[in-house]
């Protein structure tokens, strides 16, 4: 199997998780953003993007 192009790397499915959607991040910027397993997040739209950042209480 070969390794995908760096180009394609960052090219990602959408998939059905219960009643919401989802998609997953890749590694490298797990790793550099340090996000932990049930990190908490907040998700928002700002045109035709999807923006996620850390939550601060």
């Amino acid at each position: 199997m070969s390794r995908r192009k760096i180009e394609d790397r960052n090219i990602r499915k959408i998939f059905k998780s219960g009643a919401s959607y989802a998609v997953t991040i890749p590694l490298e910027i797990v790793d550099k953003m340090k996000i932990r397993k049930s990190q908490k997040v907040v998700v928002s739209q700002k045109g035709n993007k999807i923006i996620i950042k850390d939550w601060k209480k």
